[in-house]
C-alpha cells in the first residue's frame, strides 16, 4: 500500500473512531462527519485524474455538493438544539421527549 492510500484511509478510520467514542458535543460529531467526507472527497478526486475518465469527474464535484448541503443541516440543528435546549452536548437530546 502506497503511503497516499494509507493517509486517506487513516483519516477515514480517524474520523470515523472520533465519531464513535467522541459523540459529547454535536460540533464534534459534525466535525468528524465533515473529515469523513473530505478524507472521501480528496481521493475520488485524484482517482478520475490519474484514471482520465471523463464520465468520473463530476463524481467529486456531487460529493463535494452533498456534503455542503450535510454541514448547512448540521449547522442549522447546531443552532436549533443551542437555542432550545441551551448548549450543544448530545445527551441533553432526546428523540422521545417533545
Amino acid at each position: 500500500m502506497s503511503p497516499l492510500h494509507f493517509s486517506f484511509y487513516s483519516a477515514f478510520t480517524f474520523s470515523s473512531l472520533g465519531l464513535a467514542f467522541h459523540r459529547t458535543h454535536l460540533i464534534s460529531a459534525l466535525l468528524c462527519l465533515e473529515s469523513m467526507m473530505l478524507s472521501m472527497f480528496i481521493p475520488l478526486s485524484i482517482w478520475s485524474v490519474e484514471n482520465q475518465t471523463p464520465s468520473f469527474t463530476i463524481v467529486p464535484i456531487l460529493m463535494l455538493a452533498f456534503s455542503a448541503c450535510e454541514a448547512g443541516t448540521g449547522l442549522a440543528m447546531l443552532v436549533a438544539s443551542t437555542r432550545t435546549h441551551g448548549s450543544d452536548h448530545l445527551h441533553n437530546l432526546n428523540l422521545l421527549q417533545c
